[in-house]
């Protein structure tokens, strides 16, 4: 009976829609289904990929639009925070976290500044449409400040829409391919969503937004932060409608169950790499991946109509973690 409800929910994932994914000029891609944008995989703006904007099952936008775009009454804060994202603040000494702008005034920035590296889209591997599905394959390499290699990652995504719900998986293979990287245990680490600021628990000091956090073990809003599960919410109000999108964490990824970097102020992160960094009773998580070794990491963003309970979200997750 189980697999059999694993099976029908992994279908409603994925009705029927024509996908269309385009090559953009400078180098990204576009992800459309039933000719209007998911999601744009922007190569060339920052110091790593990402995907914006995105847009859930209704056509509202589910990132916020800075750095990208500035608009009036969005909060404007961490301009590294681009869409869906994925940064380490430290490996082998080196950052792809942040960005120069993060740190302010660039001579008293100096020394942080001089850590940071980039993630660099080198090719694309796949770029496939099909009848419910677009996929991604983005081959990348992780540079040094002088633009030495230390890191490499074959990052699949995956792109689905179902009734009243959209998705996009992310496959993620960290290979150490240029000698021993050493993965530090940093807080801000891992695979991010920015959600829109209206659907915040709090766009800043005492003003709160539309949203709320809640994960797979009942923990809400700051009570989330640091806290291992297998799937976290955040859920709000978006352009007058009641939206959300989870993040669940597959039972084969790095860590499982995740430790949770939410914020209420709207940055959703799953960290794995960040034990202590995250809970100080926690063994410290450095690690180090030698040379052929690999990590994966495997999520999957489902954004959904409603909060938790009417999105479905643990339901989405048990077929999820079958697959």
């Amino acid at each position: 009976m189980k697999l059999l409800l694993a099976s029908f929910l992994l279908a409603s994932l994925a009705s029927a829609a024509e996908f269309k994914v385009e090559k953009t000029a400078t180098g990204g891609a576009i992800v459309k289904v039933d000719g209007q944008v998911f999601a744009e995989y922007v190569v060339d703006q920052a110091n790593k990929p990402y995907l914006a904007p995105v847009f859930g099952p209704t056509g509202k936008q589910m990132t916020r639009n800075y750095p990208m775009k500035t608009v009036e009454g969005e909060q404007h804060d961490h301009p590294h925070h681009r869409g869906i994202c994925f940064g380490l603040e430290g490996i082998n000494g080196v950052q792809s976290w942040a960005e120069a702008s993060t740190f302010g005034d660039p001579v008293k920035s100096a020394a942080r500044i001089a850590s940071l590296g980039s993630e660099k889209h080198r090719e694309f591997k796949t770029l496939e449409a099909k009848a419910d599905s677009a996929t991604l394959v983005s081959i990348i390499d992780y540079l040094d400040h002088d633009g030495k290699k230390y890191l490499e990652e074959e990052r699949t995504m995956i792109f689905r829409a179902g009734d009243g719900t959209r998705s996009i998986e992310l496959k993620q293979i960290l290979l150490a391919t240029d000698g021993t990287a050493t993965f530090e245990d940093k807080k801000d680490a891992g695979l991010s969503i920015r959600v829109p600021t209206e659907m915040a628990v709090e766009i800043e000091k005492n003003k709160k937004g539309s949203g709320h956090i809640i994960n797979s073990e009942g923990l809400t809003d700051a009570n989330a932060w640091g806290k291992r599960a297998k799937w976290c919410d955040y859920y709000g109000t978006v352009g007058g409608e009641k939206l959300g999108v989870a993040m669940l964490n597959h039972p084969s990824s790095f860590r499982f169950p995740t430790p949770w970097h939410v914020r209420t102020y709207g940055l959703f992160t799953a960290n794995p790499f960040g034990t202590k960094a995250l809970d100080k009773e926690a063994p410290d998580g450095t690690y180090d991946l030698k040379k052929g070794e690999h990590t994966l990491l495997r999520h999957l963003f489902y954004f959904h109509k409603g909060d938790e309970k009417e999105g479905k979200v643990a339901e989405a997750y048990e077929a999820f973690a079958k697959e």
